[in-house]
């Protein structure tokens, strides 16, 4: 008969009061599976508990890349203070407001409590710790400076995060712009037009051609709009699916976002910065250049990069130079060519790589920044073009109108 891993034991968290051995009140949380097994675990530490209450844990919200930052962050900080490992996942998961990123570290916090090294419990949540996190970890634990490897971990992916939510608010700005100036203009066809039109209907003229094209269009969104709202939701979604689940849509989407006009080099420099800064953090930590390329790729964001850096690793392999394989790729500039040519040549081409990745990162905030600037006047016109164009074009019988009065 087969008996249920401790594993299977479903656990939740207990917060106690009690007195020690000298008397002293003290209080704590512990992490089992019920009260008796509270008051036993507390009876070996020789503390006598007056009162257990099970916590109740609230729904957790999903942990995002930001959440895994600043953990990585705070244990980084603790570790350096010297607080040791266990204590400090106990101090990171009380303090976290999200209950799945607690649950998550407590989970991490057993695994290691039962000998397993730190590295491995971060592998079995790939969802969470991607291979990169995981080497880097290894090889801190590894060399005996976990705390200095995992700030050089905290540091990349703050500097990443904040690349994402730049490129992430330069892209959404207009989105949101087109999906407003949509649900206004389907409002003034839908409510405000036909109400124009049975003015008109009494008028018994010739309307003229822009007034008869806007109520055409009405008379479509009327009869229609439970189709055009339902096939705009569900075709976004659909896409949204493929792009996410579909290697081959993936690939062409991010060729086409490298090719858009102004965004596209947002994107292009904001991959570069993500792959130099990787792999500038992964040669400092003392991965190897050939494992550290597995990593590279992915991190950049892009399947253009991913697909040039599997053929920059195959060249590597064979004895090319690293600076040879990235031009072959035909995807970097020439700075970056040249600053990772004099950093192979120097023998510091983690600090070099780390330059590249500082100077594309402020070209990005630049370019945000200018794009923000420059895309207010055009949006503007836009929004005056489109709803002005409706005004004008349902005024003009009235104008008309008044001439013949």
């Amino acid at each position: 008969m087969a008996t249920a891993s401790p594993r299977d034991v479903k656990e939740f968290v207990f917060e106690w009061e009690g007195k020690d051995r000298n008397g002293k009140q003290v209080r704590g949380e512990t992490r089992a599976a019920g009260e008796n097994q509270v008051q036993a675990s507390l009876r070996r530490q020789g503390v006598f508990p007056t009162k257990i209450k099970k916590r109740r844990m609230r729904s957790g919200k999903s942990i995002k890349p930001k959440d895994i930052a600043i953990f990585t962050r705070q244990l980084a900080t603790m570790m350096k203070a010297g607080v040791p490992l266990l204590q400090a996942f106990d101090i990171v998961g009380r303090g976290n407001a999200n209950a799945s990123v607690t649950k998550l570290l407590n989970d991490i916090r057993q695994d290691v409590e039962t000998g397993s090294s730190l590295s491995a419990a971060f592998r079995k949540y790939p969802l969470y710790f991607d291979s990169l996190y995981c080497n880097l970890v290894e090889a801190g634990e590894a060399a005996g400076i976990l705390e200095a490897l995992l700030d050089r971990l905290a540091v990349y992916m703050e500097k990443t995060e904040a690349i994402k939510s730049k490129i992430k608010s330069a892209l959404m700005y207009p989105a949101s712009v087109v999906v407003v100036a949509f649900v206004v203009v389907a409002v003034i066809m839908i409510f405000v037009i036909p109400a124009f039109k049975e003015v008109f209907t009494s008028f018994g003229a010739d309307l003229p051609a822009p007034t008869l094209f806007v109520m055409a269009i009405s008379e479509v969104f009327v009869r229609y709009w439970w189709l055009i709202f339902g096939g705009i939701g569900a075709g976004f979604y659909f896409f949204m699916q493929a792009w996410q689940r579909n290697v081959k849509m993936q690939q062409v989407m991010d060729r086409i976002m490298l090719k858009l006009p102004v965004f596209g080099v947002l994107v292009e420099k904001s991959c570069i910065a993500r792959w130099t800064r990787t792999l500038s953090t992964m040669f400092a930590a003392g991965v190897p250049l050939v494992e550290a390329l597995d990593s590279v790729g992915g991190a950049s964001g892009n399947s253009v990069f991913q697909i040039a850096t599997e053929k920059i690793q195959q060249e590597v392999s064979t004895g090319t130079s690293l600076t040879t394989a990235m031009g072959n790729a035909k995807i970097f500039p020439s700075m970056v060519l040249q600053m990772c040519s004099i950093g192979e040549e120097s023998g510091s081409i983690d600090h070099m790589l780390g330059k590249a990745a500082d100077f594309y990162e402020a070209e990005v905030d630049d370019m945000v920044a200018g794009l923000s600037s420059l895309m207010e006047p055009i949006i503007i016109v836009f929004l005056g073009t489109l709803i002005g164009g409706i005004v004008v074009s349902m005024y003009l019988p009235i104008f008309k109108l008044g001439q013949v009065v």
